[in-house]
């Protein structure tokens, strides 16, 4: 087949690099990959502005991957961004890009209970480092992060870092690194204050935007108006459409909890997830839902940016956002990768000039569909194809899916059918497997040893 400008080939990488691009279903760039990485590659500053999931993560870590020195396991590139759960996202796609070679280590840098972990591993070395601002300014002033060696520094979410007010400490940061590396910065928006930024951080830098029509183009978006009975207009949806998986936005923590309620009494599994859980809550949250053992979530804007949920069927926006862009980021968890997306959003009468504002930034008119089109279900049952365990080991045991799967297979017989996904944490990993296995595979992981060793293995909760 020919080469074209959307082939990864045309750009330069390594054939191993190519070869593990293929392997995970990279077949063709997306446009901010295909109009950012030839800046990217030739070590210009550079300016992206793309909403999350157009497939920035991996155009700049390719540009990463492609400049790093195998041998100096001093850090090389440092990612910032707004929030933990988004730290080991980005970490793990790294990680997934690099796996053309087993000599790179990715770090993500995190507080809490895992840190001296983490301050263990940067003393051992590592190549790519993704942290929040403060976190990272802690190691820094501390003397544990050095970033002498220093080629790339990334700020991604850009535009959400400005929003936590954290301009002062990324300046701090970058006064550690070298004058000569080279700087890019993605956001989905592009405020004044990213200007500013650019201005303070890089050096004529290469601006590449992409439109967020592009980006809903394979989203199908559906309008239902609402007198009063939201609740009841939200049991309609889930039993008409019946999603594999869903997030329902709410505009406040009391509008989450209320709704994370109402499916509760009657009997639909879901989780909840807005800024007032502890971490380690909302990580497992996130993980269970990324590996289906729920299909509903719950959320707050929380969710709407900077995590990297894969994977959506359907989102509801229960309460319309009052902003269009936040209604294109809220959409644009579904429909990623070029796969078809559904968005139904509950509006009431007062809430019309949203929909106009939505129409004109979109260049398309607002589908309006009637409540009472949709069939009515007595009973909603949807039923999670996963539950999940945990085992108390993790990357600072050297522990890889291989390890588990492995384990999975000969201790516990399973099929490779019956385990879903693998999330490795610093000290600890969650694997779903079938429900009607559960039992079986925690009593004999139990029995068992993984990697020759001994660890705790149960349900996660």
């Amino acid at each position: 087949m020919p080469e074209t400008s959307k082939d990864f080939k045309s750009i330069g990488l390594s054939q191993a690099m190519l070869d593990n691009l293929e392997s995970l279903g990279y077949l063709e760039m997306t446009p901010i990959q295909e109009k950012g990485l030839p800046f990217i590659l030739s070590n210009r500053d550079f300016i992206g502005q793309a909403n999350t999931g157009s497939g920035k993560t991996a155009a700049f870590a390719l540009g990463i991957l492609a400049k790093l020195d195998l041998k100096n396991h001093m850090p090389q590139a440092l990612v910032i961004v707004p929030t933990r759960e988004l730290a080991e996202q980005v970490a793990g796609e790294i990680r997934r890009l690099a796996r053309f070679t087993s000599n790179i280590k990715v770090l993500a840098i995190s507080g809490g209970s895992e840190e001296r972990h983490k301050i263990k591993s940067l003393k051992q070395g590592a190549h790519i480092i993704v942290g929040t601002p403060g976190r990272i300014t802690k190691l820094l002033e501390a003397g544990f992060l050095i970033t002498s060696d220093l080629k790339v520094l990334v700020l991604d979410e850009a535009d959400r870092l400005l929003e936590l007010g954290t301009i002062a400490e990324i300046n701090r940061i970058a006064s550690f690194t070298p004058l000569d590396r080279q700087t890019m910065l993605f956001s989905a928006t592009f405020p004044h204050g990213i200007k500013t930024l650019s201005a303070s951080l890089q050096d004529d830098a290469a601006q590449v935007t992409i439109d967020s029509q592009h980006q809903t183009g394979t989203i199908k978006q559906v309008f239902f108006k609402v007198d009063n009975d939201k609740n009841s207009a939200l049991l309609r949806l889930l039993g008409a459409y019946r999603p594999e998986s869903c997030i329902i936005f709410c505009n406040s923590r009391e509008s989450c909890n209320q709704v994370a309620g109402l499916l509760r009494t009657k009997k639909i599994d879901s989780l909840q997830i807005h800024s007032d859980l502890e971490q380690q809550d909302r990580t497992l949250i996130l993980i269970k839902f990324d590996n289906k053992s729920c299909r509903i979530l719950v959320a707050t804007d929380l969710a709407s940016r900077g995590l990297d949920i894969k994977d959506v069927s359907v989102i509801i926006n229960y309460d319309l956002p009052s902003d269009h862009e936040l209604y294109v980021h809220r959409i644009g968890r579904t429909g990623r990768a070029g796969q078809e997306g559904l968005a139904l959003s509950l509006y009431i009468h007062a809430e019309r000039p949203i929909l106009k504002k939505i129409s004109d930034y979109l260049k398309t008119e607002c589908v309006i569909q009637e409540l009472d089109a949709l069939e009515k279900f007595k009973g909603i049952i949807l039923r999670s194809f996963m539950s999940t365990i945990y085992i108390s080991g993790g990357r600072k045991d050297n522990i890889r899916p291989g390890d588990i799967l492995g384990a999975l297979t000969k201790l516990a017989g399973l099929k490779s059918t019956e385990v879903g996904r693998i999330h490795i944490l610093e000290v600890n990993s969650y694997v779903a497997i079938t429900p009607d296995k559960i039992n079986h595979v925690i009593a004999s992981l139990n029995a068992g040893k993984i990697k020759a060793k001994k660890f705790r293995v149960g349900k996660a909760s």
